[in-house]
């Protein structure tokens, strides 16, 4: 794919490093002191949930600037099914890149390419400000839950955006983060001593 300054196309072994220290430097000190992400992502490629056709980069003048990937989980249903469905994520831009269009339209291609492979519908933790231009609403809508979540506590972060109309129609339930997601914070300082040497901060907004 090319539109006007990037293309997109599938990660593959080459890359790997190049992207988690693009999502380590994405990620720094947004969420948490420091990030998980990059580690995260490592764990997630080898993940029996993974989807290597769904697993983008971005490249403008020959450097990864984005990427994003997608796994399968499932809903729970009240009624007793399962639902298959994916989850997104990590999704970054490069940070001196951020706010000029990148991310909508890796995000943009990413749902496409997910859409014509025949997935249903996918559902993620996000802004709502960003993720409602391409298309993504409140889970909630949808009588979709996020587990572990009191019911009085506020879920305006669980997105969802079918990728077939009515596929969720009839369904309410419980969504399920896949299990790879959870990592040891020991797991992630040991394997951030790889990577060149940056300050933890404590700084308003964060949310860990």
């Amino acid at each position: 794919m090319n539109k006007n300054d990037c293309i997109i196309r599938l990660e593959n072994i080459n890359d790997h490093r190049e992207v988690e220290n693009l999502v380590r430097e994405s990620f720094w000190n947004v969420y948490r002191p420091g990030c998980t992400e990059h580690f995260v992502l490592h764990v997630l490629r080898d993940d029996p949930a993974f989807i290597r056709e769904l697993d983008f980069v971005m490249e403008r003048d020959g450097q990864i600037i984005g990427q994003n990937m997608f796994m399968k989980t499932v809903i729970e249903a009240d009624d007793g099914r399962v639902v298959d469905v994916l989850t997104m994520g990590p999704i970054c831009i490069t940070p001196e890149l951020k706010r000029k269009g990148y991310g909508k339209i890796l995000l943009d291609h990413s749902i496409e390419r997910a859409a014509e492979l025949g997935f249903g519908a996918v559902l993620f933790e996000g802004n709502i400000a960003f993720y409602g231009k391409s298309g993504f609403d409140y889970a909630g809508k949808f009588g979709i839950r996020y587990h572990d979540l009191p019911e009085d506590a506020d879920a305006s972060f669980f997105l969802c955006k079918e990728l077939i109309p009515g596929y969720l129609s009839g369904i309410t339930g419980v969504y399920q983060t896949p299990p790879g997601y959870y990592v040891d914070d020991a797991d992630v300082e040991e394997f951030d001593k790889d990577f060149p040497p940056k300050v933890k901060l404590k700084l308003p907004g964060q949310i860990f």
